[in-house]
């Protein structure tokens, strides 16, 4: 395993540690009125972590009976027009999963506000109380259970270590790694906001507000541009 293949893994990890499970929810937490609850921020992010290892470890286990034939497959005429529609699906995604227009997201943010908090929402505000822990671990994996399937770093990262010839420790090692990256940059705020108090507040909730509004037009950029790739891909068809 190569330096060139950590470093391009840990920069992936760093795009990961900007969804709604690693960053957005941990900054709810911090963003708590009075002392942060610092045992609850570790548990929910543990149960974040803990959620994409385990899955990440069941991803590579079946990643190499299913690799090989799923490349020969898509060698085919046929695989190549199944690989163009699911591009063509992705790029239809990334277009329309989120308004790209100022008016169409201005339309979109009140719709929200008259349908009120979100189930996200409510489990959120009742973890971060004096409620019991098991509500934390319950938004953990809700949450990464809701953006596993979007996480196209952490996929791509399986298909690396899968692809690298490490073995089966070796890859569980670096996965493991991984997932720390991924919930990193949290923890470093924690200690900083613990540290200062609620002098840190205002960065916290200007960086807030700017994920809230823009996690889900990454995701569309996302998507599309990936679309746009997978669909290349299949080209040409004979």
């Amino acid at each position: 395993m190569g330096i060139e293949l950590l470093v391009a893994l840990a920069g992936l990890a760093l795009v990961d540690s900007t969804s709604i499970g690693t960053l957005l929810l941990p900054l709810w937490f911090m963003l708590r009125p009075g002392r942060v609850r610092v045992g609850r921020m570790v548990l929910l992010l543990g149960t974040v972590a803990g959620f994409y290892l385990v899955l990440g470890i069941a991803l590579l286990l079946g990643a190499g009976w299913l690799l090989d034939p799923l490349a020969s497959a898509l060698e085919s005429t046929a695989g190549r027009w199944v690989q163009l529609l699911v591009g063509v699906v992705l790029v239809v995604l990334g277009v329309t999963i989120e308004p790209w227009t100022a008016a169409g997201k201005e339309r979109k943010r009140a719709a929200r506000a008259r349908r009120g908090p979100g189930r996200l929402a409510r489990m959120r505000d009742r973890a971060r109380a004096d409620g019991p822990l098991g509500a934390v671990v319950a938004l953990g994996l809700v949450a990464a259970a809701l953006e596993a399937a979007s996480m196209v770093p952490y996929l791509a990262a399986i298909a690396l270590l899968a692809t690298s010839g490490s073995g089966p420790g070796a890859s569980t090692v670096v996965l493991a790694g991984y997932c720390l990256v991924m919930v990193l940059p949290a923890l470093v705020l924690l200690v900083v906001r613990t540290a200062l108090d609620e002098r840190l507040t205002p960065v916290l909730a200007r960086l807030e507000a700017w994920l809230s509004r823009n996690s889900r037009e990454t995701l569309a950029w996302v998507l599309f541009l990936l679309g746009l790739y997978v669909a290349g891909g299949a080209l040409p068809l004979s």
